[in-house]
């Protein structure tokens, strides 16, 4: 199928179409025409640092209307996996106090301190982290208990350069612990499964835009949908010589917009 005919289109954010509180030009022009051909769109993000109501007021802000039906989280995906794989365990929640209470919200039963009685951690992306909790993790670590982990992004991007995101603690209590997590968002397949079986689309009707090869447009690579590769944010050329190329390259949302209106 054709560029122009898709009908899901699949969004990273940050770096794909806004860096921090800035609006790339040609988003407002691209979701317009998506809505407009009778498309539709979904911000697909790995930050788990936010819930989906602090993202919807964050769009809100930078200009673009959003209800929670517009977005899936890392979190999200996260909270699927442990109802559906792990209903009635204790986990130490290390993540923000956001991530916490989604999980809590969602029905599993989680703690900020450790003690008797818990059966594994699960790690969102922590713009709240502490040594506090390193230290409870590496703790924690020292049993065979389950570990889960949001999502494998190295940095997460701002205005001045980039932070460290989860993979990069995760990769850090590696080498204090030997442990590491099993990651549920992008480059895994998964979030991007669950958006087209909940919204009635097929593989051929979708597409992942994103920022990042290693997991923005692997997720779409293991999903088995095209990809559109932007140089907006982390990535550079020379990331899409990889085991999961993008279908296309192109420099920003604008070019997007300008393939998808031919």
């Amino acid at each position: 199928m054709k560029l122009k005919d898709k009908k899901l289109f699949l969004l990273d954010m940050d770096g794909t179409i806004y860096l921090d509180n800035d609006l790339f030009d040609g988003t407002i022009d691209f979701l317009n025409e998506v809505k407009h051909r009778g498309g539709r769109y979904l911000f697909v993000t790995n930050n788990s640092s936010k819930s989906t109501d602090a993202y919807v007021k964050k769009l809100s802000r930078i200009g673009i209307k959003a209800c929670e039906d517009d977005f899936l989280t890392s979190t999200d995906a996260t909270i699927l996996y442990i109802q559906q794989k792990y209903q009635g365990r204790r986990f130490y929640s290390f993540g923000t106090a956001s991530f916490t209470e989604q999980l809590r919200s969602a029905g599993i039963d989680v703690v900020t301190d450790i003690g008797e009685g818990i059966d594994g951690i699960v790690m969102g992306n922590d713009s709240e982290l502490n040594f506090k909790k390193l230290e409870d993790a590496c703790k924690l670590l020292l049993n065979d208990i389950i570990y889960i982990a949001t999502n494998p992004d190295w940095v997460c991007p701002t205005a001045f350069g980039y932070v460290p995101d989860c993979g990069s603690v995760a990769e850090m209590l590696w080498r204090a612990t030997g442990k590491r997590p099993h990651f549920i968002g992008k480059p895994r397949p998964e979030m991007l499964l669950l958006a087209m079986e909940k919204f009635g689309y097929n593989k051929d009707e979708c597409v992942m835009i994103g920022d990042r090869v290693y997991t923005d447009i692997a997720s779409g690579y293991n999903a088995g949908i095209d990809t559109i590769f932007v140089l907006s944010g982390e990535g550079t050329m020379q990331d899409a010589d990889c085991d999961t190329p993008p279908t296309y390259i192109m420099k920003n949302i604008r070019e997007v917009y300008n393939n998808i209106k031919k």
